[in-house]
């Protein structure tokens, strides 16, 4: 298990139950030749995913009524941090717990709620949300993805690029234009992993997250039903997202300091055993020196997630504070992990070395849920 950075205020005999039941699981069904095979294949195999959903951690936000375990943020910060612990970022359960779940927990019929729910808390059906186009990342308010009414379908039109579990989705809720330009204009739509027309590109190279499957996905006059609309009417796409995606910030930035809490742990023992000149590379000040900053930065950074997960749970999290999260972790993160590879010297250039790992998986926390520029002009906009 990793170094946690401070005891977190997120504690009881439940949720430490519950960490201890997921820490058992994913030592079984995760051991790191497991992770090591994902990485190659570029993707995870769907049996864990059904493994997990047997187990209870897919759905852990969804309502008991719909099979989910009924939790919170605090039992997916749980997830996270486990999952971190163990270099599982690649398995995209936050993309589907955490980011696509909630769209349909939120805006989806009761009959769509009871048709999909219980195949996402089983594991029977992966999620995956449609945003980035190849024309645009971040800039959701001008999407070139197209939706017309054709009597009772919906016939969507358009490309997505850079989409994770975009191998593996049975269900995809797909950002696209209903209307006229600008953000009131977009809509979201949930499209159906065997849809007519649906096609799924190449499996994208990455340099890191390698597990974690990431497509293209291409829907050419693609038909789904009137009703697959999140929320019912047209022109919502952007206001549902804008809501929902501080949660999606808020866990990348949880994911980073988890990533770089185990970055540091695997630093200290590193340094605590490699001798250099006659003494341990722990006995250097510079070690030191280097190694409290990075254990301050990441103290830091778990007292503002703390604090950003008490305002979630309270639903007073707004768009700049997760945004200012997302932005100082992921930064943090990155510029940490590097010095932390530094001290490995050429062992840390190896890829069988987690630090290695770490160092590529962690790169795409500064762009992905919105670049760090993309931050810095929301928070601006307050200034």
């Amino acid at each position: 298990m990793t170094l946690h950075t401070g005891a977190s205020q997120f504690t009881d005999e439940d949720l430490s139950m519950f960490r201890e039941s997921v820490s058992r699981f994913l030592d079984a069904n995760a051991p790191p030749e497991k992770v090591a095979q994902w990485n190659a294949d570029k993707v995870v195999e769907r049996d864990l995913w059904r493994k997990a959903g047997e187990f209870g951690m897919l759905g852990a936000s969804v309502s008991e009524a719909y099979g989910g375990l009924g939790g919170d943020f605090r039992h997916e910060r749980i997830l996270i941090e486990e999952m971190g612990a163990r270099g599982l970022e690649g398995w995209g359960v936050a993309v589907h717990n955490m980011i696509v779940a909630p769209y349909l927990s939120a805006y989806a019929t009761e009959a769509q709620k009871e048709a999909w729910l219980p195949g996402v808390v089983s594991g029977d059906t992966v999620l995956a949300i449609a945003m980035t186009e190849p024309s645009g990342g971040s800039d959701l308010a001008n999407l070139r993805t197209r939706a017309r009414l054709d009597g009772d379908e919906w016939v969507i039109d358009g490309q997505k690029t850079f989409i994770s579990n975009g191998q593996t989705a049975d269900l995809v809720v797909v950002a696209c234009r209903t209307g006229g330009d600008g953000s009131k204009g977009v809509s979201l739509i949930v499209v159906p992993g065997d849809a007519e027309g649906f096609e799924r590109g190449r499996n994208l190279d990455k340099i890191g997250r390698d597990a974690q499957d990431t497509s293209e996905l291409f829907f050419p006059g693609v038909r789904v039903p009137k009703e697959n609309l999140l929320g019912g009417v047209p022109g919502e796409g952007f206001k549902q997202m804008m809501k929902l995606l501080p949660q999606e910030r808020l866990v990348i930035a949880a994911m980073g300091l988890a990533m770089l809490e185990r970055a540091l742990q695997l630093t200290i023992d590193y340094t605590k055993e490699r001798n250099a000149f006659g003494k341990t590379l722990m006995d250097m000040q510079n070690t030191q020196f280097t190694l409290a900053d990075i254990k301050t930065q990441a103290t830091v950074g778990r007292a503002f997630i703390d604090q950003c997960t008490t305002k979630h749970l309270s639903g007073e999290l707004d768009a700049v504070t997760a945004s200012m999260a997302k932005l100082w972790i992921s930064e943090t993160e990155v510029a940490g992990i590097s010095r932390c590879l530094q001290l490995f010297g050429g062992y840390g250039y190896m890829n069988e070395y987690p630090i290695a790992q770490l160092f590529r998986d962690s790169r795409i926390d500064t762009i992905h849920g919105g670049a760090s520029e993309v931050m810095k002009l929301i928070i601006a906009r307050t200034l």
